[in-house]
């Protein structure tokens, strides 16, 4: 614990409340009144309130935001005076930091928020991101700031490894500060950094301390007034929910409102993000304030509580969340402010020198898409955008990181080019720190969700934005692993065709751990399917460490010139053998800086080489646009043989078309089933004699030919022979129920497999011959 008096350094400002609400003893029976309307006989204070700043000094390289959020601060202290103000913070301060803070190891946030007069912080799990050691030793040590976590326990007791509370004086009450961390750190941070630690119910401990706070045994602490420090928040719904459905969600944050104890009077959170500011129910009747104040210095938080002198209660409280605004003429010549500006600036200009610095080395020019000259067409995939997500899956593979199958990234994220020809004082080829961080400005954290094959397809289909939207198709960059065919024309929800990862077939009733940034898997650009996955994590990893971390282990990084997703008109599902299929590919080509034209393309059937097609350039008007187009037309083989790892059926061969493009090696494959051409029985007169075994005959004199139904096995004598491809309904292990075909093109997730050729696969009773298509990289739930 600690006991904090006003010191000269702290500055006053004005600030804003709205919702204004009268409690009364420990009942806390409230009666809204207007904003300002706290009794004058009450004594009251100003409590400001930050979570989740995350090193929001600076994010453009000019420092504005730090000193918009600066001036805000000051301003509102100026509400009640600086006696009667104190400034707290729920937690996640630093880590998660754009590049100014995270490249100083956070410390100009930390000598910032010193500089505002933070008193007392909860930890977040970010305060954790390097280590308990490092937050006991380094972190604490430039923080003027007590940092709370009282139910952080030593491991395998319940000892303490924290400071649980702190003693503020406010306008001369004691308030006690008890914090508290989510209960899922572990899972959230390198649990090596956090071995010797327990992590424990935040409310128990909480309710633990607020209880010797109120006890009346001076020996053990004593506070007029307790408030708790939750990191951790709503998580169900968005910000404008009630507080009713958020409870309703139930969770952490339904046991924060319902179990937190009534010698709590106000309750602030974070962890979340969210903005509130609501009346929730206290156990003895009434309400009391529970507040988050979104997240990055966004907002600023403010409580005013009106204290009874004779009563010892709480008994009036008015809360809001204020926002940051640009600062304003008076913050000029303020001193508190201008010490803070003065960090900023210095560290934006150590972080300008810093960037110089070179992280590793591209052979050629990396980019975003390219349309007429202008970057950044986001509705075609780029070389820069797949290199991205490599990176975002190549980071959550590393040990300690939780492990991923597949990384993605919008499009609308990346926000500058990797160029061979430098742009500062480099040498060609080399990537600067300033250069990976304005590929990735918006410090998002590396984050994982879990999604179903068939979610998987969603989140594809999902690329196609909805109307009204101003651009109407989003390509994700994706992971070399993962490729896919679509079709342009289809309807919406059924425009992909087949999807492979890691070489095999998509599989939808499989589950599959999806890396990329926080603002994509929150759901943004409208891949709301990703907010619908389960078991979402954030690891607390910066983008731009990530893109850092990849080029500092290897010599050069090159660009990738295979495009992942191809469009295939009339896209067979199954064959025959002897039969001429015929086919439109298009969208071979990048648009990439240096991406070359592709000339060619060699379909196979099976490991069977079936022809070269040439491929016309040009550009494809459509959604999406694409280059390139191939006519493709080839006799399937009598002999086809199968790819590795796929067997024959008993009335089919399970097998695979696959397209190659030159000289780009461009290359998607989608499944197949196919079936032998069958010979057509003939028959004789029943009084002839027929030696040839392969001769059938038929008891209709009449009747000199056959129907033939290859891949069915019927036969009936007709007078007009007829042949058609087909396959009987089947069943397979590798999935949940039938598979049934049907030529129904409402919009809509499809059950079964992804695709019609891989359903008719299936149905065929084709077996993989790897159990369970298992896939042979990655890992599958």
């Amino acid at each position: 614990m600690s006991l904090k008096k006003r010191g000269a350094s702290l500055l006053v400002g004005a600030g804003a409340i709205t919702a204004l609400v009268a409690t009364s003893g420990t009942a806390h029976a409230a009666d809204p009144v207007e904003p300002g309307g706290i009794d004058p006989s009450l004594t009251t204070i100003n409590l400001l309130n930050i979570n989740d700043f995350h090193g929001r000094i600076d994010t453009d390289g000019t420092g504005a935001s730090g000193k918009a959020f600066a001036c805000t601060v000051v301003e509102t202290r100026a509400q009640l005076g600086e006696d009667s103000t104190a400034l707290l913070s729920a937690g996640d301060n630093i880590g998660a930091s754009p590049f100014t803070s995270a490249s100083q190891e956070d410390l100009p946030t930390i000598q910032f928020l010193n500089t505002l007069g933070l008193e007392a912080s909860a930890v977040g799990n970010h305060e954790f991101d390097r280590g308990f050691s490092d937050l006991t030793g380094r972190v604490s040590q430039a923080a003027d700031f007590d940092l709370l976590g009282a139910n952080v326990y030593e491991r395998g007791t319940t000892t303490p490894a924290l400071d649980e509370y702190s003693i503020v004086e406010v306008g001369g009450l004691k308030v006690g500060v008890v914090g508290a961390v989510t209960q899922q750190t572990p899972s959230l941070v390198s649990p090596q950094g956090v071995s010797g630690l327990d992590f424990g119910d935040p409310v128990e401990a909480v309710n633990r301390v607020a209880a010797q706070l109120k006890d009346g045994d001076a020996t053990n602490g004593e506070a007029d007034i307790v408030v708790a420090e939750y990191h951790e928040g709503a998580t169900e719904g968005d910000d404008l929910t009630t507080l009713d459905a958020q409870v309703a969600a139930g969770g952490a944050f339904a046991d924060i409102v319902n179990d937190t104890a009534g010698e709590v009077d106000a309750i602030f959170t974070g962890h979340t993000h969210k903005g509130y500011a609501w009346d929730a129910p206290a156990p003895d009747g009434g309400t009391r304030p529970i507040i988050q104040s979104n997240s990055y210095g966004d907002t600023l938080g403010q409580l005013q509580l009106g204290f009874d002198e004779e009563t010892g209660e709480v008994t009036q409280y008015s809360a809001t969340n204020v926002e940051v605004a640009d600062p304003t003429d008076s913050c000029a010549s303020n001193p508190t402010y201008t010490s803070a500006s003065a960090i900023v600036d210095e560290a934006v200009a150590t972080a300008g020198e810093l960037g110089k610095k070179v992280i590793g080395t591209v052979s050629d020019d990396i980019t975003t898409a390219h349309n007429d000259g202008a970057r950044d067409n986001r509705q075609r995939e780029s070389t820069l955008g797949n290199l991205t997500a490599d990176i975002w899956l190549d980071a959550l593979n590393q040990p300690g990181r939780g492990g991923a199958d597949i990384g993605i990234m919008n499009p609308g994220g990346l926000r500058d080019e990797l160029l061979y020809e430098p742009t500062g004082d480099e040498e060609p080829g080399e990537v600067t720190y300033a250069e990976a961080a304005s590929i990735n400005p918006f410090a998002n954290t590396l984050m994982t969700v879990d999604l179903t094959g068939a979610q998987v397809v969603t989140l594809l289909e999902q690329q196609w934005q909805p109307e009204g939207s101003s651009r109407p198709f989003l390509k994700l960059g994706l992971s070399d692993n993962v490729t896919y065919t679509y079709d342009p024309d289809a309807a919406a929800g059924s425009r992909i065709s087949s999807v492979s990862i890691d070489g095999e077939p998509l599989d939808e009733g499989a589950t599959y751990t999806i890396a990329s940034g926080s603002f994509l898997i929150g759901g943004g650009d409208n891949f709301t399917v990703l907010a619908e996955g389960s078991n979402a994590k954030d690891t607390g990893l910066i983008d731009t460490d990530a893109f850092v971390n990849y080029f500092g282990a290897r010599d050069e990084v090159s660009p990738d010139h295979r495009k992942q997703a191809v469009a295939i008109t009339d896209q067979p599902s199954e064959l025959t053998a002897g039969d001429e299929v015929s086919f439109t590919a298009s969208g071979f080509d990048l648009t990439s800086l240096g991406s070359p034209t592709n000339s060619e393309v060699e379909v196979f059937v099976g490991d069977d080489s079936v022809g070269t097609f040439p491929i016309t350039a040009g550009l494809i008007q459509g959604v999406p646009t694409r280059n390139g187009t191939a006519d493709i037309s080839f006799t399937v083989p009598e002999q086809a043989t199968a790819p590795a790892g796929i067997a024959a059926a008993d009335d089919g061969t399970a097998s695979q078309v696959r397209l190659v493009a030159s000289p780009s090696d461009t290359e998607v494959s989608f499944p197949v089933t196919i079936t032998a051409d069958e010979p057509t029985s003939t028959t004789t007169d029943p009084t002839t004699s027929t030696s040839d075994p392969t001769t059938s005959t038929s008891s209709d004199p009449s009747t000199s030919t056959s129907t033939s139904t290859s891949g069915t096995g019927t036969s009936t004598g007709t007078p007009t022979a007829t042949s058609t491809s087909g396959t009987a309904p089947g069943t397979d292990d590798d999935v949940t129920g039938p598979v049934v075909e049907t030529d129904d093109t409402t919009p809509g997730p499809r059950a079964g497999v992804v695709g019609s050729g891989l359903g008719l696969l299936l149905a065929a009773g084709a077996a993989l011959a790897i159990a369970g298509a298992r896939r042979t990289a990655g890992r599958r739930h």
